[in-house]
């Protein structure tokens, strides 16, 4: 049974099925989750949090307990409970673990994002609760390893792009937001505003998004419409705080004030915008679009250096690039030995030497039996001298190699 508490009466034991006030107002991801730690109450209690949703069924009641300070032990849940309602922060796991489970959530996300759209496009609310469960479950896997999600987000299709950019870039701010060690606070609503920075786009013509050649100038000023149009969306339509208004209105702003809406210059750019901006320019030009094929993740990142004089913020990209790594995994590289291969995994302690699978030989131009290189190995003598284009060397299946 669902009943509504003072913040007073909240117990340790008792399953919260929802914080009172705004999701930013509390300092938490999840807004259900059965409350088993003095912290997290001591968290609440200093949060400014009046009152609270909690659900008899899965956690205590409130006649339950009779003091502030009562023990785990003397107000007791069903078993079962606790494990699947209290999301603790994932276990690390290997990147072939989570693959599979990313992948799965990918899948999932997709018909919630077209929804999105779709209510977007109708003039209809936005789904804050659904989209904060995205986010978190992103930010999950996220936990359990760093590169999965992301990877396997830039895996998209060109048809799907418009709305699989979202989760991609959701991920990848979460990413960004935990390297620069923002709060716990900051980094849910960054992966929020990655989520949404894009929403204006509902409001454009799909002949025009979906276009498969080079827009018009006419065309691209309709394009450009799209932050001011998601600004004024989420604004009206979406409780979704300050951060995602920002990062929707001036992803595309450029420190030189070349870029769009409104041409702001440096100090007149958000740390949160200039994130948005460095996460969307990485996964729309790693991305197959209707008119290009994505580049490859090292050479886009080399592309991207490039750019910190004037269009993005120098210390942001550097905090990206270890975020996502210097050879990103399915970045196809060429290895001292004269070997190809494409990065499967990030080392621990260091972005230069990743674990390549090898599997064509730069000499004899063909394909050889593949086999795992780690580089961060004492016993290996290999090392990466720069990335490849799969194009120069006929490759066509590079991202079969990593999967």
């Amino acid at each position: 049974m669902l009943k509504k508490i003072p913040v007073d009466e909240l117990r340790i034991g008792m399953f919260i099925q929802k914080l009172g006030g705004g999701w930013l107002a509390h300092p938490f991801w999840r807004s259900s989750f059965l409350l088993d730690s003095a912290d997290d109450l001591a968290r609440i209690r200093a949060s400014g949090i009046t009152e609270v949703c909690i659900d008899t069924d899965k956690g205590c009641d409130v006649d339950a307990a009779t003091g502030p300070e009562q023990a785990p032990a003397q107000c007791t849940v069903e078993p079962g409970e606790p494990a699947a309602a209290a999301r603790p922060r994932a276990a690390r796991v290997e990147l072939a673990e989570e693959i599979g489970q990313a992948r799965r959530l990918y899948e999932r996300s997709r018909p919630q994002v077209r929804a999105m759209f779709g209510e977007a496009r109708l003039g209809r609310a936005i789904d804050a609760e659904r989209a904060r469960a995205l986010v978190q479950d992103i930010a999950d896997s996220l936990d359990r390893n760093p590169w999965a999600m992301i990877s396997v987000a830039r895996l998209k299709t060109a048809d799907e792009y418009t709305y699989m950019h979202s989760v991609a870039v959701c991920a990848l701010m979460v990413a960004l937001a935990r390297q620069l060690e923002l709060s716990e606070d900051e980094t849910r609503q960054a992966g929020i505003a990655g989520l949404l920075h894009d929403i204006g786009k509902a409001r454009l013509p799909m002949d025009i998004l979906n276009k498969p050649g080079r827009l018009t100038e006419a065309e691209f000023a309709v394009i450009k419409t799209h932050p001011r149009l998601g600004w004024e969306l989420l604004r009206e339509l979406g409780d979704v705080g300050d951060i995602a208004l920002d990062v929707c209105l001036h992803h595309h702003e450029k420190l030189d004030g070349t870029g769009y809406p409104g041409g702001a210059i440096d100090q007149g750019i958000s740390v949160y915008a200039r994130m948005g901006a460095v996460c969307d320019i990485y996964d729309a030009v790693t991305s197959n679009r209707p008119y290009k094929k994505g580049w490859d993740p090292a050479a886009s990142l080399r592309n991207m250096k490039t750019w910190t004089q004037g269009h993005l913020d120098e210390r942001i990209f550097a905090a990206f690039v270890k975020s996502v790594g210097i050879y990103p995994i399915g970045s196809l590289v060429r290895l001292e030995s004269g070997l190809l291969g494409v990065v499967v995994e990030q080392a621990e302690h260091s972005l230069l030497t990743p674990r390549v699978r090898a599997f064509y030989s730069a000499k004899s131009r063909g394909y050889v039996q593949p086999r795992f290189v780690d580089l961060s190995s004492a016993a290996t003598q290999d090392r990466i001298v720069g990335p490849e284009n799969a194009a120069d060397w006929g490759i066509t299946n590079v991202d079969e190699y990593w999967q």
